[in-house]
C-alpha cells in the first residue's frame, strides 16, 4: 500500500471511530440526563408562574393556566424536548462534529458566558499550566533516570527507582494530594506568615493580591508549587521504570551486540543506537501522555481546588450540565485520536512494513 492510501485509510479510520463515539456519548449522555432536564422545565415554568403572579394579583386561575401551558411549550421547545430522542441525538451529534458545541444549562465564564466552547478554553490554560507543564517535567526526570538504571542493571539507582516506582505508581495522585495539604499548608507555617502554611491549600491566585504582574506571577507560581510537586512525586518512579524496560529491551538486540562486536565505544552504541530504537516508543508515550494530560484529572484537581477542565467536568456531572460533558468529551476524543493519527503516519513514514501490512 502506497503512503497517499495508508493516509487515506488512517483518516477514514478516524472519522469513523470519531462519529461512532460521538453518536454513542450522545445517547447515553441525553437518556441518563432527560430527568434531570425535565425537572429544570419543570423548575423555570413555577418560577415564571410564581413572577407572574406577583406581577398579576388580579389574574384569574384561566389566565395562570394559560400563562403557565405558554411557559411549558417555552422551556420544552428551548431544551428540545419536543422532539423524538432520536433526532435530538442525531441533531447534537452533527452540532458537535461540526463545533458547534451549544450553550451550557448552568455553568458560565467569570465574564457570564455560557457558550460551552468558552468555558472549555477559559479552562484549558490553567489545566495546560498544571498538568502539561507537570508531564513535561516527569517525562524528562523519568526518561533520563531510566536510561541510567538500563545502563547501570542491578546497580543502586536500578534498585532505588525500581523501588520507587513501585511505592509511588501505587499511590492516587489525588491521596498523595491531601497528604501534601495536610503537611505543607495546616501542618508547617509560613515563616513570613505563622498564622497560614507553607503553601496554601488550593486555588490559582490569591484573593487580595495586588495588581502588581511580578507579584502576582509570584503568588501564581506559590499556588502552583504544591499540586506540580505531588503531580511529579507521583509519576515519575513509573516513568523511568517504563523507560528502563524499553532501552533494557533494546540492548538485547542483535544489532546492538553487533554494534559491539565491531568495536563501536559504549557510548555510541548507547546514543547512536540503543536511543534511537527506542526512540518510537518512549515518543509514543510521551505524546498520549501529552494529550490525555490536557484533560487533567478530576478528582485532583477538584482537591487542590484548581480551576482547570478537569474541575469543569467535576461541576458538570455535579450540576448535570450535559452540553458542557459532551463539548469536553467531544474534543479530548478527536484531540486523542489526532494524535494517534499523528503517531501511526510518523510509524508508516519510518517503517513500510506498517502500512504494508494495512
Amino acid at each position: 500500500m502506497g503512503y497517499g492510501k495508508y493516509i487515506a485509510y488512517r483518516l477514514a479510520n478516524m472519522f469513523v471511530v470519531l462519529i461512532i463515539i460521538v453518536l454513542v456519548s450522545s445517547a447515553l449522555f441525553y437518556t441518563a440526563g432527560e430527568v434531570y432536564i425535565w425537572e429544570m422545565v419543570h423548575s423555570n415554568v413555577n418560577a415564571a408562574v410564581t413572577a407572574y403572579v406577583k406581577e398579576n394579583p388580579t389574574a384569574t386561575e384561566e389566565e395562570i393556566k394559560e400563562y403557565r401551558e405558554k411557559q411549558e411549550k417555552l422551556w420544552i421547545s428551548y431544551y428540545g424536548l419536543d422532539k423524538p430522542l432520536w433526532y435530538r441525538v442525531l441533531m447534537t451529534s452533527y452540532r458537535m462534529l461540526t463545533f458547534d458545541l451549544g450553550k451550557a444549562l448552568i455553568l458560565r465564564t467569570p465574564e457570564g458566558k455560557s457558550d460551552v466552547l468558552s468555558l472549555i478554553m477559559d479552562r484549558l490554560p490553567n489545566t495546560v499550566l498544571l498538568f502539561t507543564v507537570g508531564d513535561i517535567i516527569v517525562m524528562v526526570v523519568g526518561i533520563y533516570l531510566g536510561f541510567k538504571c538500563a545502563k547501570n542493571v542491578g546497580g543502586f539507582l536500578d534498585r532505588l527507582i525500581s523501588t520507587l516506582a513501585m511505592i509511588t505508581y501505587s499511590l492516587p495522585m489525588w491521596w498523595t494530594g491531601m497528604i501534601m495539604i495536610m503537611i505543607f499548608a495546616y501542618s508547617i507555617p509560613n515563616p513570613l506568615n505563622p498564622r497560614k502554611g507553607l503553601f496554601p491549600s488550593g486555588g490559582i491566585q490569591s484573593p487580595n493580591v495586588p495588581p502588581d504582574p511580578l507579584i502576582r506571577f509570584a503568588d501564581f507560581l506559590w499556588h502552583l508549587t504544591l499540586p506540580l510537586t505531588t503531580l511529579v512525586i507521583v509519576s515519575f518512579g513509573g516513568w523511568a521504570y517504563i523507560t528502563r524496560n524499553v532501552v533494557l529491551g533494546t540492548l538485547q538486540q542483535d544489532f546492538v551486540m553487533a554494534a559491539r562486536a565491531k568495536g563501536l565505544p559504549e557510548r555510541k552504541v548507547l546514543y547512536g543506537h540503543v536511543l534511537r530504537a527506542s526512540s518510537p516508543a518512549i515518543a509514543t508515550m510521551c505524546l498520549l501522555s501529552i494529550v490525555s494530560s490536557i484533560w487533567g484529572a478530576m478528582i485532583s484537581e477538584t482537591v487542590f481546588n484548581w480551576p482547570g477542565l478537569g474541575n469543569l467536568m467535576w461541576m458538570a456531572i455535579a450540576t448535570m450540565d450535559i452540553p458542557v460533558l459532551l463539548g469536553a468529551v467531544y474534543i479530548s476524543t478527536l484531540l486523542f485520536l489526532i494524535t494517534l493519527l499523528v503517531v501511526d503516519l510518523i510509524y508508516g513514514l519510518l517503517d513500510p512494513r506498517i502500512r504494508v501490512g494495512i
